[in-house]
């Protein structure tokens, strides 16, 4: 039995968990979201928490047992509190804004890049070298932020780029001159 799995999900007020034919759905006031059940997993929802049982002790079992735990409680504070990812961007003369429902980054190419925000994310900007992302789903908001940090990584010689906020990188040092030596 999974460490994890075996563990109940607390569900605050105004949030529902229903499961039926394999879907678990999860509707709170921030939004719903859905996961399909697969294997030998059964989900039960009793006094105001969400037991996942699985139904024999096969090791591939086990392992999705404690996956659907994590991905179920990820969903309740999704819909119940959502989840937000920072990112900064850093370079000389480089800047994000938003217009419309698009992110339009200026980082040090010849061109302006514009980013879609995915349906069910919020892309919004505090200032011009801030980026916050935000959504009721984490793996979404995770791959959103993930893919914004992709256009222009944080390089180690400089520090330019865009990193998530509070991530260190580490700096190297440049080439020294080989002028004088023999």
């Amino acid at each position: 039995m999974s460490r994890i799995g075996k563990m109940a999900i607390a569900v605050p007020a105004g949030v529902s968990v229903e499961f039926k034919d394999s879907v678990v759905t999860v509707k709170g006031a921030k939004g719903t979201l859905t996961q399909k059940i697969t294997g030998a997993i059964d989900v039960k929802n009793e006094d105001g928490h969400v037991h996942i049982v699985a139904l024999d002790d096969l090791q591939q079992t086990n392992a999705l047992h404690g996956l659907y735990r994590a991905l179920i409680a990820n969903m309740v504070k999704g819909v119940s509190e959502g989840y937000t990812k920072g990112l900064e961007v850093k370079g000389v003369g480089w800047k994000v804004a938003v217009q419309g429902n698009k992110l339009v980054l200026n980082v040090g190419f010849s061109h302006p890049i514009e980013f879609p925000a995915p349906e069910g994310i919020k892309i919004e900007c505090p200032s011009a070298t801030e980026i916050s992302v935000s959504g009721v789903d984490k793996v979404l908001v995770g791959q959103v932020a993930a893919d914004l940090r992709a256009i222009r990584k944080p390089e180690p010689y400089h520090g330019y780029g865009i990193r998530y906020k509070g991530e260190h990188v580490e700096h190297k040092e440049g080439k020294t001159s080989g002028k004088g030596k023999k």
